[in-house]
């Protein structure tokens, strides 16, 4: 028997936060007479007190208005806080308001950390510098009133137990942003300070078809359990988690009617990896093909529990690097096949190019019986489900960003066709594409979608984003894509290292103990200690320029020929170096490393 939640204790949705000398008092201001939370700044522990304490300092402490506790994080000797110091209502869920991080900030519980030996404190030093990137997390969204952890259909499902349980005992695992961060407040029972996050994407708009305004929303939820950058997350793990998974809810509400439909994406569900080496695009490599089945059964078995039916498109190319990859993933769901579980390959570059995406209409005719099978979530103006979903669509290419989001794109656009023809909105022939206004908003909100799962996957929006926009493709955003490119390989290579290393703390898939072990950069060996992209990138540049003035002076002076031959010859042996060890010079994790 579930232990329940007194319904009428809400979450706290405006707070303030006093800074005293010893201690952080976060004080309920939204008309509660509650309890305030009072944390050490020596040891972050926590406890309930009933007023403000009196402050024996002569210095006034400050005083800021936040919007909810994010959770704690414990390093080696300190804890560190996180708040939210400001937010935007992006619109409402299901009735309820939905609000995006628009700024957070760490706190520090780590007056203890000067008694710590001094290489503690180096370490901890290092660690807390990674909390600065986590205050640049993007895509946070939460509510103070409704579970968006769950679709619409989850949510509808849920018995009336769980309905009054906290938020928090609510929330999908799988999508809480915050889950490891709240442990600490979980353990001191302080169930309205405890916010779900998410991380992801939320978009809608309003627009008229005849009579009728018709709500549109569209949802991102990010997975946690491999989450990470482009290139440092790749594939599966031997459980089955993917990289990059992103379930995709498009709401309707029309009225009073309500339709969802979900659709997933993830990264190949077999064991790969695409490490950073320097060249514009790695090589693929294939770990350890004998488990490559029995990892996509897991991955597959997941899906069947949490959604039912699965169709998996794939949109990989037949050849190259990607068409063992696509070979070795239909190799490895053969014996999982069956009619509730079927794999379509479809090969969007070869069929598509660059320009003809309308040949999507291809794929939808291979699945377009699967989708009229397993249909989509209808709740009727009292609320009662008329219609559920019993399947889904899984898609994915390599990264799954741009093939697949103009791929979702499609079959949304498809499924809410059949809704607003189910609502009586259309006629059987009717199409989105014959009222333009409805038909810009909802390029739009797909092309926006796509940006941001694109963003915090890869640090760029998404490519091919003009057709999604603007449902063609146009010289400007061929351009864009190409911008995009060179700026994905700069941050794949050069910064996404250490930002893997601040999503694996932030998400406890690296537990910081002092027993564990993170090589100091003064402790690396071998070409590592001295590898450095910058200079030897200056050495190489100066290199050349010396060798091209020692060959002006050539005719004046025979000794410049020996000059310009050792000048050109630094040169190339250090570019000869750095394409031999290519992987040394990128930046890399440092909590999980990765092979060289």
């Amino acid at each position: 028997m579930m232990e329940k939640a007194d319904p009428a204790q809400k979450l706290y949705t405006r707070l303030r936060l006093w800074e005293f000398p010893d201690q952080y008092v976060v004080e309920p201001t939204d008309g509660t007479s509650a309890s305030c939370l009072a944390i050490s700044r020596s040891d972050g522990s926590m406890n309930l007190i009933d007023d403000i304490p009196h402050c024996s300092s002569p210095r006034i402490p400050k005083i800021q208005t936040i919007f909810g506790v994010v959770g704690m994080l414990k390093l080696l000797a300190g804890s560190y806080l996180l708040v939210i110091t400001e937010r935007e209502c992006v619109g409402s869920y299901l009735g309820h308001p939905i609000f995006k991080v628009t700024s957070m900030k760490v706190f520090p519980c780590d007056h203890s950390l000067k008694n710590s030996p001094l290489g503690q404190k180096k370490m901890e030093t290092e660690f807390s510098g990674l909390l600065s990137i986590a205050e640049r997390t993007i895509g946070l969204y939460f509510s103070y009133d409704v579970n968006i952890t769950l679709s619409a259909q989850r949510l509808h499902d849920l018995g009336d137990e769980s309905k009054l349980l906290p938020l928090w005992r609510q929330a999908d695992p799988r999508f809480l942003w915050n889950n490891y961060m709240l442990e600490v407040l979980i353990d001191n029972k302080l169930d309205p300070y405890l916010l779900p996050v998410i991380q992801g994407s939320f978009n809608n708009f309003q627009a008229a078809i005849g009579k009728d305004i018709v709500d549109v929303t569209l949802i991102a939820r990010r997975c946690t359990r491999r989450n990470g950058t482009r290139m440092w997350r790749r594939g599966a793990d031997s459980d089955g988690y993917v990289a990059n998974f992103v379930e995709s809810e498009q709401i309707i509400q029309l009225n009073g009617s309500t339709a969802s439909f979900v659709q997933v994406r993830g990264s190949i569900p077999v064991l790969w990896n695409q490490i950073v080496d320097l060249t514009y695009k790695p090589k693929f490599e294939i770990l350890k093909p004998e488990e490559s089945s029995q990892v996509a059964e897991r991955h597959f078995l997941d899906l069947r529990k949490k959604y039912g039916n699965v169709v998996a498109v794939d949109l990989v190319n037949t050849q190259g690097g990607e068409g063992r990859l696509s070979d070795q993933f239909a190799k490895s769901v053969q014996h999982i096949l069956s009619d509730d579980m079927r794999y379509v390959h479809f090969d969007f570059h070869h069929i598509c190019g660059h320009v003809h995406f309308e040949r999507l209409s291809i794929l939808y005719e291979q699945i377009e019986d699967f989708l009229s099978k397993n249909r989509y979530l209808l709740l009727n103006e009292k609320g009662e489900k008329v219609e559920s979903q019993l399947g889904v669509v899984r898609t994915n290419c390599i990264d799954c960003l741009d093939r697949t989001n103009v791929t979702q794109s499609m079959i949304g656009r498809k499924m809410l066709e059949l809704q607003l023809r189910r609502l009586g909105i259309f006629d059987a022939g009717e199409t989105i594409s014959s009222h333009k206004r409805f038909d810009d908003c909802f390029k739009v909100l797909w092309a926006n979608h796509g940006d941001d799962i694109s963003i915090q996957y890869s640090g760029t929006g998404a490519l091919k984003g003009d057709f999604v926009r603007c449902g063609q493709r146009t010289i400007r955003g061929i351009l864009k894509d190409g911008y995009y490119a060179l700026m994905r390989y700069y941050l794949n290579n050069f910064v996404d290292g250490t930002k893997q290393d601040a999503i694996d703390l932030l998400q406890g898939h690296y537990i910081v103990s002092g027993s564990r072990d993170m090589t100091p950069p003064s402790q690396k060996g071998g070409i590592e200690a001295v590898a450095s992209f910058p200079v030897a990138l200056s050495l190489i540049i100066a290199g050349f320029f010396f060798t091209i003035m020692s060959l002006k002076r050539v005719p004046n002076d025979l000794w410049h020929l020996l000059f310009s031959l050792m000048w050109a010859g630094m040169s190339l042996g250090i570019a000869a170096v750095m394409k031999a060890n290519g992987r040394v010079f990128c930046n890399r994790p440092r909590l999980h490393k990765p092979p060289r």
